[in-house]
This record gives C-alpha cells, structure tokens and sequence, in this order.
C-alpha cells in the first residue's frame, strides 16, 4: 500500500452533503491500494472550519486532496474553491470538483476559480465506482502532491 512522500497516508478531506454518496467513497477508497485518510464534512462552512482548524475541527489534519462538491448547504461549493485557492496557506491544495453538475457554467466557473479538476458524478454505481477508482489511481498514486 502506497503513502504520500512522508511515509503517511494521504488526507483527504470530502466535502459530500449526500449521505449515499460518503458511503461509497469511504468503501471504495477504504479497499483501495493507497493508503488514506479520509475526513468528511457535508457543508461548505465547515470545510473552512475544518481547513482553518477551529470549533470542533481543532485537530483537523491539513488535507493533501480536497474533494469538493458544488451543491452544499451553508455555503457552496464554489464559495469554498474561491476560499481555498485565494488563501496562501491553502491555495497549493489541489481541489478535485465532484458533483452532479454537467452545466457548462458551472465547469467554466470551478476552473476559473482554479479548481484542479472537474468530475461530473455518474449517476450509475458501476460508473461511480470507476470515477473513484480513476480519483485514486491518478490523483494518489500518480500525481506528487505538495506538502505544506
């Protein structure tokens, strides 16, 4: 099982609002080949709580991938990419953005708000299994990711 450059497992925080959706990604990245840490938070504002490392998220390790949904409650999703690519401690975090949104208005807003990367997420399972799949073999295995 492969660790990020210092020898730990990667972190990852995903920020998911859909219960369903959490399970699958903690299953499918729980029985991959890449060691990980997966934090979940299900709203924009506590993304930034949790990346600024206050209330409850106090001990919140600083993630290494921020998986990022657009439709979140509180804040949304695009609000919190603008947070994180606009602040220096956070900006160097690539943010994956996985939602259900196919709209090009959305795809054009993430990567001009530098998101990394834009996944629409399949409706299928079998599908949705191989999107994560595809999230690990490339963003954890393949891509040196910065540390702090």
């Amino acid at each position: 099982m492969s660790t990020n450059h210092h020898g730990k497992p990667i972190e990852i925080l995903l920020v998911e609002d859909n219960p369903g959706d959490v399970r699958l990604m903690q299953e499918v990245l729980k029985d991959g080949r890449i060691s990980n840490h997966l934090s979940v938070v299900e709203d924009g504002a506590q993304a930034i709580e949790f990346l600024c490392q206050t209330g409850r998220f106090i001990e919140a390790p600083r993630p290494d991938l921020v998986l990022l949904d657009l439709n979140l409650p509180k804040k949304d999703g695009r609000e919190v990419l603008a947070e994180i690519k606009l602040n220096e401690h956070w900006r160097r975090i690539p943010v994956i953005v996985l939602t259900t949104s196919r709209a090009e208005e959305d795809i054009l807003k993430a990567y001009d708000l530098h998101a990394n990367c834009y996944i629409s997420k399949p409706i299928d399972l079998e599908q949705f299994i191989k999107v994560i799949r595809s999230i690990e073999d490339f963003w954890l295995a393949i891509v040196k990711l910065p540390s702090e």
